[in-house]
């Protein structure tokens, strides 16, 4: 009966929200953007702790968890606080605001949300008023302020920023300061949070544009002015062309030419050496008494081989995780080894660019502390989730897992100022950019896309790279040599062999016969 009861309810509130929608005060619009949305699965699974708020709900989709309740006495002395200036002193003035704006606040969310117009009201004038008082308080402990600001930028925990506005503009004495006090809070917001030196003061925010403060940080790294597509201009082909015919001379291309032939004749050799001695009836060699000289040396020789192909298999199986591969491109370490120079810059990630001519690659500066890891796997929920074109910070996070393997590697980028780690260790930062290989989708970002085909371009086309390769392929065919030698050694030791057992026997019967 009650679970009936409850089904009734629920009809019943559908109909009286779909009823004010089509006939009364409610002002429909299609071009209300989601941007409230789940965590993607795939994403959430990699690391839950990173997306689901572990002390304080805020708004609609953690609402009900029972483990975050301890929090709302918190919220209701934020509430009692604001109620103060509330015209009237009355809370509940505030709730009718609300209640009217209860389009537009269920049009952020991508879920249903089951809850009443009141109940939704409610929830939300209270986790406003306690999220703008933690967004202006200084005296939170660092520790709990930490951990706080972890859960308040989850893109399963926010709330719609209009909402802060009306509450500003009941506090104060004009629309016009109620933006400019908005601008100023989520500018120290930023500051605070924001691992990207990219915002320069509080007047380049427009509060007015942005759903919630996830998004505020994304168009702060990102901002829409941008175009996410790269125009190719004739100069930069002109550069690009003709840094690479300095670069790569045509004595180096013949050099490089010659390297990749000798390498494949060494390669073929191989394969054929490899099938005679696999063609050889070694269970009857082996009994030969003369092949117990070469016996070890041949074990030893195969197994080693054997060995390092095994290792190469180990290495390919832990290359890449279950979700998406990683970006194809040389380590910090290894582009440094070919005299690639890492240098910050100032500007957002759309600026990140590859210069052939000095070989200079310029980065982003940013800074990484232990509330960076929840921030950069949120903005990449949110973008996968919310933007539509390319994943522009995604498939630089990407680009970073790709180049950053170890430890040595995040020791260049914080010795060139492009990394600021405040984690206890290089091993660390290097852990956080590896565990973040994670996508839902196609990631191909037109400048990013285009940085990782020149700097591949530029070491590939280095012929120090090219002897090294050389060698590598060289030492996976070092024992060929021995091969040969060893495939005649048993030749010769098997032909030995069969002349002394034919003609011994015959030399023995015929001294036989002769006796």
């Amino acid at each position: 009966m009650a679970a009936s009861s409850n089904l009734h309810s629920d009809e019943l509130q559908w109909v009286i929200y779909v009823r004010r929608a089509l006939e009364e005060e409610l002002e429909v619009s299609d071009d209300l953007p989601i941007s409230i949305s789940a965590v993607p699965k795939p994403l959430l699974s990699s690391k839950p702790e990173c997306y689901v708020p572990q002390t304080i709900a805020l708004g609609p989709y953690h609402h009900r968890r029972c483990e975050l309740h301890e929090m709302e006495r918190f919220k209701l002395s934020a509430a009692k606080r604001t109620q103060q200036w509330i015209p009237g002193s009355r809370f509940h003035n505030l709730v009718d605001l609300f209640i009217k704006l209860e389009y537009p606040i269920r049009a952020n969310y991508h879920r249903y949300l089951d809850y009443n117009g009141q109940t939704l009201a409610w929830m939300m004038a209270i986790d406003a008023s306690f999220l703008l008082e933690f967004l202006q308080d200084e005296t939170l402990h660092r520790s709990v302020r930490d951990v706080m600001l972890r859960d308040v930028v989850m893109l399963e925990n926010q709330i719609p920023l209009f909402l802060l506005r009306k509450l500003l503009e009941i506090r104060c004495s004009s629309s016009k300061i109620a933006d400019e006090t908005l601008c100023s809070i989520l500018f120290g917001f930023l500051k605070k949070i924001s691992p990207f030196e990219m915002v320069k003061s509080s007047a380049c925010i427009n509060a007015l544009q942005h759903s919630h403060l996830l998004e505020v940080i994304y168009h702060s790294i990102l901002p829409r002015t941008k175009d996410s597509t790269f125009d190719t201009t004739d100069g930069v082909h002109e550069k690009e062309e003709h840094g690479m015919n300095v670069n790569c001379s045509k004595l180096n291309s013949f050099i490089c030419m010659f390297i990749d032939f000798i390498s494949r004749r060494v390669s073929a050799l191989a394969i054929i050496v490899i099938k005679f001695l696999v063609k050889i009836p070694w269970s009857i060699v082996t009994k030969f008494p003369l092949f117990m000289i070469v016996k070890q040396p041949l074990e030893n020789l195969f197994s080693s081989h054997l060995d390092y192909q095994r290792s190469k298999a180990n290495e390919a199986s832990k290359e890449s995780p279950p979700l998406v591969e990683e970006i194809a491109i040389p380590s910090v370490t290894e582009l440094t080894g070919i005299g690639i120079i890492f240098e910050p810059m100032d500007g957002d990630l759309s600026l990140i660019n590859f210069d052939t001519m000095t070989a200079k690659l310029h980065l982003p500066v940013i800074n990484l502390d232990m509330n960076s890891e929840v921030v950069l796997r949120n903005l990449v929920a949110y973008e996968a989730t919310v933007i539509q074109g390319p994943l522009v910070f995604t498939r630089y996070i990407e680009f970073m897992n790709g180049i950053i393997d170890t430890e040595e590697d995040a020791r260049i980028l914080r010795e060139k100022r492009i990394v600021f780690n405040r984690l206890k260790s290089d091993g660390e930062l290097a852990d956080l950019w590896n565990g973040m290989s994670m996508s839902v989708k196609l990631t191909k970002a037109a400048e990013i896309d285009r940085v990782i085909e020149e700097v591949n371009k530029y070491y590939n086309s280095r012929l120090k790279v090219r002897m090294r390769r050389f060698m590598k392929r060289c030492l996976l065919c070092s024992w060929l040599p021995l091969a040969c030698m060893t495939s005649l050694l048993v030749l010769l030791i098997v032909s030995l062999q069969a002349f002394y057992l034919i003609f011994g026997c015959v030399h023995h019967t015929f001294h036989s016969g002769k006796l």
